[in-house]
């Protein structure tokens, strides 16, 4: 996948790490919002910058940085503003709870799409794509977790009238998400069972964190 000059790494010389990029220098320094992403890394397999989304955040923007998550139970929808070419994934762990608090669905999309908006997108020229919603314990298919999380965002994102594009929910495998928000362009690796451990560990942390009181982007690549 072609990237633009701006998102090669720096030649020899030029900079002592491959984290000093100008465009990561300038996305460590801005303010963050509450629940926005901000770890920012250097991506060596898509050779660009990234930012990696825990449960409960988000990321909007309207350059292609790789945004990234993991996902075992959980779910990420990438929303994208085909005409606007501005984008944004989040990160739930539930549909409802107690809170203003991105691991739950509904506030997680509010966030995504009030975000978009602010930044000049239209719920009019929206799109999405959906992943995750894995049965990824075994034995314990009967608390339905993913299966709840892959039926909200379905009958959520009906409800405002935005299109899914694609998907990739549900079954038993964790995943690893990568979206590059300005071209809409989305890609998915189902993650072996050995992940499943790594997975799990992520989603119990998040959950115990205190919750604030209260076009051709319609494919999905496997990498």
């Amino acid at each position: 996948m072609a990237l633009p000059a701006t998102a090669r790494p720096p030649q020899p010389g030029a900079s002592s790490t491959l984290n000093s990029t100008p465009r990561l220098q300038r996305l460590k320094a801005a303010p963050r919002k509450a629940g926005e992403a901000s770890f920012f890394f250097w991506d060596a397999h898509f050779r660009n910058e990234a930012v990696k989304i825990l449960p409960g955040e988000f990321f909007v923007y309207d350059e292609d940085i790789l945004i990234t998550t993991t996902l075992g139970s959980c779910i990420a929808a990438c929303l994208w503003d085909r005409e606007r070419r501005i984008g944004g994934m989040n990160h739930f762990m539930l549909p409802e709870g107690v809170g203003d608090s991105g691991r739950y669905g509904s506030y997680a999309m509010e966030l995504l799409i009030n975000e978009m908006m602010k930044r000049g997108a239209s719920r009019m020229t929206m799109e999405a794509k959906v992943f995750g919603g894995g049965a990824v314990i075994s034995g314990m298919n009967s608390i339905n977790v993913g299966e709840r999380n892959t039926q909200f965002v379905i009958e959520y994102l009906n409800t405002e009238r935005i299109p899914i594009v694609s998907k990739d929910v549900m079954e038993i495998y964790p995943r690893k998400v990568c979206f590059l928000p300005a071209s809409g362009k989305a890609m998915v690796k189902r993650l072996a069972s050995t992940n499943t451990d790594a997975v799990l560990a992520q989603e119990r942390a998040a959950a115990q964190k205190p919750v604030p009181a209260a076009s051709g982007a319609g494919s999905v690549d496997l990498f």
